[in-house]
């Protein structure tokens, strides 16, 4: 019997600890635009018309025109997209074997195949866009060597192309036609 009390009184004790001290969690993460840097290193991987291979350089907001700039290393503006022509924002990542690791895995010696367990993990920044000029949409990836500046990036170009959070990622509702 005094088990069951014991046990009863512990139960009610560890139900509502766990109702007192329940705190409502917001919904999205408030981006902090005062802070930002104003350029993010990055390298162009690919994803836009008439632009092929691989570029590194940095990117740059223009609010005074609305649009995202990514320039080369010699400082010329390679390409924009602007602001409301972006239909989605968010981060990817890949997993990789390093390149050290895949060549001393081929090695002829026993046991060298373990080098190819050492892994490398590459954060991409992915904007979809609809081209108004090609009428047709594209994708254009960034390659980010930190995953912080990856997700400032990515939450300051969604606050300032009105986008709608979703965990990471933003994205602009589609349009519906009324019939």
């Amino acid at each position: 019997m005094i088990i069951k009390k014991l046990l009863f009184l512990t139960l009610s004790v560890f139900c509502l600890s766990m109702t007192a001290f329940a705190q409502p969690r917001p919904a999205e993460r408030a981006p902090s635009t005062s802070n930002l840097p104003a350029t993010f290193e990055a390298r162009y991987e690919g994803g836009t018309f008439g632009r092929t291979g691989r570029e590194s350089g940095h990117l740059k907001f223009d609010d005074a025109n609305e649009r995202v700039v990514f320039y080369r290393k010699d400082n010329k503006e390679m390409f924009a997209i602007p602001y409301e022509s972006l239909l989605s924002v968010y981060p990817d990542s890949k997993k990789g074997a390093t390149r050290t690791g895949n060549v001393a895995s081929h090695l002829p010696l026993p046991g060298a195949g373990l080098f190819g367990l050492m892994s490398k993990r590459t954060r991409y920044a992915i904007l979809d866009y609809d081209d108004a000029e090609l009428a047709v949409r594209g994708n254009a990836s960034f390659k980010f060597n930190d995953k912080g500046k990856l997700l400032a990036f990515i939450d300051a170009l969604g606050a300032k192309a009105k986008m709608i959070q979703r965990g990471d990622a933003y994205y602009r509702p589609k349009t519906r036609a009324v019939y």
